[in-house]
């Protein structure tokens, strides 16, 4: 096979190598053989140190390439151009190196080697050998055997273009060919990478905010059920509360009073029906107590289960608005500083306001009533105080005489209400209201005695 016809990639590695020992002029062709091969060296060796940084960006390699080969033929300029239409990704689409400068500006490419960059972008199929005279010389790119541009540049003086320095700038535009198109599926694959791990990591938080909002979901549904069934509850413990005070209570009442009635009129006949006066007694007292369990029983209904147990001041303003009797109206005034005291004894502050109330409503007759709390830093004093017809000395009189006998339960009430007073360790006082009615006052001292240890000290 002749030199003609052999392959491109032979044809360059002949020309750069080989020798014809036949001719006479060996020695002085081998000098320059040898000169141009150590020049070759020198090029392959940079553009390999170029290709190895791909890292760096196509455009570092490129303008190792242009340098390399503008170095290799001492050129005034040098220019690499990728062709229209190819490569389309590489960047920089043409280098020109000229006085040691590189040139990416066509605005700033002289003039004489404008036309070139033409035909390199344009025909590079026919970016082939040097020019006439030897002013210029150019090269072809390819990429599988298809033209994707090519170099031209202007040699330096002096310098005579052979066939050895044509294939070394085709092995340098090839090369840098190669590159190119590596180093944009690097690029391209690092930027896909890093777009789905962008993705992936998208996909995670995406992942976890919708795991949190499903829990929040469940847990809101959760409240939802909790809420509509204490809903349910509390409007079922309502209902329970309006028919005890508007059904049960109101008969009790009626059966007290018509026992109140009847003992009455047995008790002025004399004789042995004063004797069934008194056991009738017995069932009045025992009818105010049912009357004092249905109270507090609808007391404790009409507080909902979201309520909470609260202290003593907030338990009296609720306290004011349980059923009584009649239409009383209540108000709660608190003055000082709340003390925190123990469940039983608010409880008995409570029961014991909770009588004063109704006995201002059923036996006083009152329209208005005044419940104070001062809460001082040695004592408690709550006073009950209304508008009502009651006679404190008569009321005085009546608690006296129930504490000295038994009055087979009559005016038990106030007995009740002074034991209550008595266990916290305090006292009750019966007076004239300021409003007209009756007031009573219940002192407790700090801190509230246990049940137990005020018992001793009566």
């Amino acid at each position: 096979m002749s030199d003609l016809e052999q392959p491109p990639q032979t044809a360059d590695l002949g020309v750069l190598t080989g020798l014809r020992s036949g001719k006479r002029s060996f020695y002085p062709a081998y000098v320059r053989s040898t000169e141009r091969l150590e020049r070759t060296v020198e090029a392959l060796d940079g553009i390999s140190r170029a290709l190895v940084r791909t890292a760096e960006g196509p455009r570092a390699l490129v303008e190792t390439v242009v340098r390399t080969a503008a170095e290799h033929l001492r050129a005034r300029w040098l220019l690499l151009a990728v062709a229209d239409g190819a490569l389309r990704a590489a960047r920089p689409r043409f280098l020109l190196y000229t006085d040691d400068v590189f040139i990416d500006d066509e605005t700033r490419i002289p003039a004489e080697a404008r036309q070139h960059l033409q035909l390199l972008r344009t025909r590079p199929w026919e970016a082939q050998g040097p020019g006439q005279g030897g002013d210029w010389v150019r090269a072809p790119m390819t990429l599988d055997d298809e033209p994707v541009g090519g170099i031209a540049a202007r040699p330096g003086a002096g310098v005579e273009v052979a066939d050895t320095d044509l294939a070394i700038l085709r092995v340098l535009a090839n090369q840098a060919a190669v590159a190119l198109h590596h180093t944009f599926l690097f690029h391209a694959a690092t930027t896909l990478r890093g777009r789905a791990d962008e993705l992936s990591e998208a996909a995670e938080q995406q992942a976890r905010d919708l795991a949190a909002r499903s829990a929040e979901l469940a847990a809101t549904q959760a409240r939802l059920l909790d809420a509509m069934q204490r809903q349910a509850l509390d409007d079922e413990r309502r209902r329970i509360a309006r028919e005890l005070h508007d059904s049960v209570c109101q008969y009790v009442l009626s059966a007290g009073m018509t026992v109140e009635v009847c003992r009455a009129e047995l008790e002025a006949l004399g004789g042995r029906a004063t004797e069934i006066a008194d056991r009738l007694a017995g069932a009045k007292d025992l009818s105010r107590q049912a009357v004092e369990r249905l109270r507090a029983a609808i007391y404790a209904l009409n507080r909902t289960s979201e309520e909470p147990v609260g202290p003593l001041p907030v338990m009296l303003e609720r306290l004011s608005t349980v059923h009584l009797p009649t239409d009383l109206d209540v108000r709660v005034q608190v003055a000082g500083r709340p003390t925190p005291l123990p469940p039983e004894a608010e409880q008995s502050i409570l029961r014991l306001t909770g009588e004063a109330l109704f006995n201002s409503a059923t036996h006083g007759k009152a329209g208005r009533a005044l419940v104070r709390l001062r809460c001082l830093p040695e004592a408690i004093v709550l006073t009950v105080s209304d508008d009502g017809s009651g006679d404190p000395a008569q009321l005085r009189r009546a608690l006296r005489l129930s504490r000295a006998a038994d009055l087979a339960g009559r005016h038990r009430g106030l007995a009740n209400m002074v034991a209550r007073a008595e266990e916290l360790g305090g006292r009750l006082s019966i007076r004239r209201s300021g409003m007209g009615g009756v007031l009573l006052r219940v002192d407790v001292p700090l801190p509230v005695k246990r049940a137990r240890e005020a018992a001793d000290d009566h």
